[in-house]
């Protein structure tokens, strides 16, 4: 009956609201916005009444504004929407920035800044991420499978007005059906490769899957660019070859819903803003108790307390476990085994990052290049005295971050 749309889906600055209580909206419709560089267009996702602008607390724990529409069922779009008009670089960027579009993975960085290049010689690939290496997320799959044409229309609009040589497309092995169809729709086009990746966790990982596909490293401190490569989410890629056939801008998208509590677990296209409740609903709510609620997959994802919270545009998923699932061990000390340096894909050293966290020997910490932890969880995960590993990496990585 309802969605309550956040003005601060993405990275960088909120929009400000464009409409008030008790004006109409209609699908597509811009009414959120921003003049700060760093931001993303917001877009109504339903058909409906204003019915207040308001203040709510966020996933995170922070609060962000939020306009909550009554939806009137008839879902009619907005006169708004229109194939854009693309001809060159400029104009495929204000494209990709009145799309509202930001990377459907997880981080929520405004894709139209990620385009933005000084210069266009900086990059000469297209890096598609694939991978999906979170268990129990299948929304990127179902892109690969049911969204194949559009995939392909965005993968080449980014090559064309990047100018861009090289497409790769890195999928995880345990997808054989999904290497398969890309591997024939991309056969007569020399600039794309489907490359097929040993499953591990996290194959995803921006430098990760950039040297499983090119061989190229990203050094410390680099970004991709600087390594010749646009890193993209397989679904963003997809959405952003839809817009541009059809105008339409981000007000919807899929994501995983699944857990042992989950009665009905399956992938879902929710309008932006539905709460979380109603789409459990929607996969016959709980069957048992959830003990244990999250926003993304059980390595990354963030705990929630509560799901009656709004779904907004980088939720990729959302699980529930029962008691026996979301069981809590207790810390006991570490026992020396080193499976944390083994797990870790940066090949970092956990157990020694803790110890000086702790001392808060910060010249240490940075010896020990914490900065370079992408926050995977694998050394939490195989750790057997269950050390919180990866949240005392998150820590260390503030301590010795730049003063402001």
């Amino acid at each position: 009956e309802k969605v309550y749309i956040s003005l601060h889906q993405h990275m960088g600055a909120p929009c400000e609201p464009l409409v008030k209580k008790g004006d109409t909206v209609k699908v597509g419709q811009l009414i959120g916005d921003t003049s700060a560089f760093m931001s993303a267009k917001t877009h109504s996702s339903v058909s409906g009444t204003v019915e207040a602008i308001t203040t709510m607390t966020t996933s995170m724990g922070g609060t962000d504004q939020y306009i909550v529409i009554k939806t009137d069922g008839l879902q009619e779009v907005s006169e708004e929407v229109k194939p854009p008009v693309v001809n060159n670089y400029p104009e495929f960027l204000e494209a990709v920035k009145n799309s509202g579009l930001v990377g459907l993975g997880g981080a929520g960085f405004p894709t139209f800044v990620k385009f933005n290049l000084k210069d266009l010689n900086m990059v000469d690939t297209l890096v598609i991420n694939a991978a999906e290496c979170e268990p129990y997320i299948t929304t990127d799959y179902r892109t690969c499978m049911d969204k194949t044409r559009e995939l392909l229309a965005g993968a080449r609009a980014i090559a064309k007005y990047l100018e861009l040589s090289h497409i790769y497309i890195g999928i995880e092995d345990n997808k054989p059906q999904a290497i398969e169809l890309l591997t024939k729709e991309t056969a007569d086009d020399p600039m794309f490769h489907v490359v097929s990746m040993k499953a591990s966790y996290p194959k995803g990982a921006e430098k990760v899957i950039v040297y499983e596909c090119t061989g190229r490293v990203i050094k410390e401190g680099q970004l991709p660019f600087q390594a010749g490569c646009i890193v993209s989410n397989v679904t963003s890629v997809a959405f952003l070859g839809e817009y541009l056939e059809t105008g339409m801008p981000l007000v919807t998208r899929t994501l995983t819903i699944d857990g042992s509590a989950i009665a009905e677990p399956k992938n879902v296209i929710a309008p932006i803003g539905a709460m979380f409740e109603d789409i459990v609903n929607f996969c016959g709510g709980y069957k048992e108790e959830p003990v244990k609620m999250m926003m993304g997959g059980p390595m990354m994802g963030i705990t929630i307390y509560t799901d009656d919270i709004p779904m907004v545009k980088n939720n990729n998923a959302m699980l529930a476990f029962g008691a026996e699932q979301a069981k809590v061990y207790e810390e006991t000390a570490c026992i020396r085994c080193g499976r944390c340096v083994r797990a870790c894909p940066m090949s970092l050293m956990p157990a020694a990052i803790e110890t000086a966290y702790k001392l808060k020997k910060e010249d240490e910490l940075k010896e020990l290049k914490v900065n370079l932890c992408i926050e995977c969880g694998c050394c939490s995960y195989v750790c057997p005295a269950h050390r919180h590993l990866v949240v005392t990496n998150k820590m260390a990585k503030r301590m010795i971050a730049p003063k402001k």
